[in-house]
Protein backbone atom coordinates (compact mmCIF):
# COMPACT_ATOMS: atom_id res chain seq x y z
CA UNK A 1 0.00 0.00 0.00
CA UNK A 2 1.06 3.32 -0.58
CA UNK A 3 0.26 6.55 1.06
CA UNK A 4 -1.50 7.77 -2.29
CA UNK A 5 -4.28 5.08 -1.72
CA UNK A 6 -4.95 6.34 1.45
CA UNK A 7 -8.60 9.22 2.45
CA UNK A 8 -8.32 10.81 5.14
CA UNK A 9 -9.18 9.04 8.38
CA UNK A 10 -7.15 6.44 6.96
CA UNK A 11 -4.32 4.42 9.35
CA UNK A 12 -2.03 2.51 7.98
CA UNK A 13 1.31 0.25 9.86
CA UNK A 14 4.53 0.85 8.36
CA UNK A 15 6.12 -2.74 7.80
CA UNK A 16 9.51 -1.55 6.09
CA UNK A 17 11.44 0.88 4.02
CA UNK A 18 11.62 1.25 -0.08
CA UNK A 19 15.42 0.27 -0.80
CA UNK A 20 15.99 3.80 -2.89
CA UNK A 21 15.46 5.37 0.05
CA UNK A 22 18.14 4.45 2.34
CA UNK A 23 19.46 8.05 2.43
CA UNK A 24 16.23 9.65 4.12
CA UNK A 25 15.66 6.32 6.02
CA UNK A 26 17.65 7.68 9.32
CA UNK A 27 15.27 11.42 8.91
CA UNK A 28 12.00 8.85 9.11
CA UNK A 29 13.39 7.07 11.73
CA UNK A 30 14.25 10.32 13.97
CA UNK A 31 10.63 11.52 13.66
CA UNK A 32 8.99 8.02 14.86
CA UNK A 33 8.62 6.41 11.72
CA UNK A 34 9.40 3.16 12.78
CA UNK A 35 8.68 -0.13 11.49
CA UNK A 36 5.33 -1.27 13.49
CA UNK A 37 4.11 1.97 14.28
CA UNK A 38 0.87 3.02 12.88
CA UNK A 39 0.28 6.50 11.33
CA UNK A 40 -3.08 8.20 10.68
CA UNK A 41 -4.03 10.48 7.86
CA UNK A 42 -5.41 13.49 9.32
CA UNK A 43 -5.24 15.93 6.15
CA UNK A 44 -4.20 16.83 2.93
CA UNK A 45 -3.02 20.36 1.83
CA UNK A 46 -5.33 22.33 -0.85
CA UNK A 47 -2.90 21.41 -3.33
CA UNK A 48 -2.15 17.89 -2.29
CA UNK A 49 1.07 18.59 -0.45
CA UNK A 50 1.91 18.90 2.31
CA UNK A 51 0.05 15.61 4.62
CA UNK A 52 -0.88 15.92 7.88
CA UNK A 53 0.09 12.57 9.70
CA UNK A 54 -0.70 11.29 13.79
CA UNK A 55 2.27 9.25 14.78
CA UNK A 56 3.00 7.68 18.24
CA UNK A 57 0.46 10.80 19.58
CA UNK A 58 1.58 13.28 17.47
CA UNK A 59 1.04 15.36 14.45
CA UNK A 60 3.35 15.51 12.11
CA UNK A 61 3.53 17.24 8.21
CA UNK A 62 5.61 15.38 5.88
CA UNK A 63 5.48 15.94 1.75
CA UNK A 64 4.37 12.62 -0.40
CA UNK A 65 7.76 12.37 -2.04
CA UNK A 66 8.97 11.94 1.49
CA UNK A 67 6.26 9.07 2.28
CA UNK A 68 6.56 7.75 -0.70
CA UNK A 69 10.00 5.47 1.01
CA UNK A 70 7.90 4.04 3.66
CA UNK A 71 5.87 0.79 3.21
CA UNK A 72 3.08 0.68 4.31
CA UNK A 73 -0.45 -1.75 5.19
CA UNK A 74 -3.82 -0.87 5.98
CA UNK A 75 -5.42 -1.04 9.19
CA UNK A 76 -8.79 -1.57 10.64
CA UNK A 77 -9.95 1.59 12.50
Amino acid sequence: MSIAMMKVGDKAEIVGYEAAAAGYRARLLALGLTRGATIQLLGVAPMGDPLRLRVRGFELSLRKDEMTALKLRAVEA
